[in-house]
């Protein structure tokens, strides 16, 4: 993907995060949303900002895995 088009998506999704925080939106839902909007941010940062989109798919599995185990822990701490 050009990398214009996935910095509009990232300011896009960045911007309704924030706005959803303005507006005072609260609850589980939005917490479930905003993780998912934070693991598509950094599904496009690692595959084209750091240039894995190319490489071996161990090496984009390792760097997936480890903001999936990072976001579940999050999720989890959030229902705790």
């Amino acid at each position: 993907m050009k990398a214009y088009l996935v910095w509009l998506l990232l300011v896009v999704l960045t911007l309704l995060t924030w706005w959803a925080g303005q507006a005072g939106y609260s609850g589980q839902w939005l917490v479930v949303a905003l993780l998912i909007s934070v693991f598509i941010k950094g599904h496009f940062v690692i595959a084209d900002f750091m240039g894995l989109r190319g490489v071996a798919l161990r090496w984009r599995m390792l760097v997936h895995g480890w903001l999936v185990l990072v976001l579940g822990l999050i999720f989890l701490a959030y229902w705790l």
